[in-house]
């Protein structure tokens, strides 16, 4: 399996685990805004996939420099 899409299906794993602990409130006026926090959620997610598949190879070589300059 490619690197980039374990990342992928790590952060989306991440994702459901968090969507589905949450519990549910006792009071309906208390649960907030859930559409808006589950937008930015996955706007977020989006942005993250879309900079991976655009930049990996510079991220990776900018990691991996970074890795030797401090390794010696």
């Amino acid at each position: 399996m490619k690197p980039l899409l374990r990342l992928h299906l790590l952060f989306l794993a991440a994702i459901t685990s968090l969507l589905s602990s949450q519990a549910p409130s006792k009071d309906a006026s208390d649960r907030g805004d859930v559409p808006g926090w589950v937008m930015i959620t996955m706007m977020t997610a989006i942005l993250v996939a879309a900079l991976l598949v655009v930049a990996q190879d510079a991220l990776v070589n900018m990691f991996n420099q970074a890795m030797s300059m401090v390794s010696g």
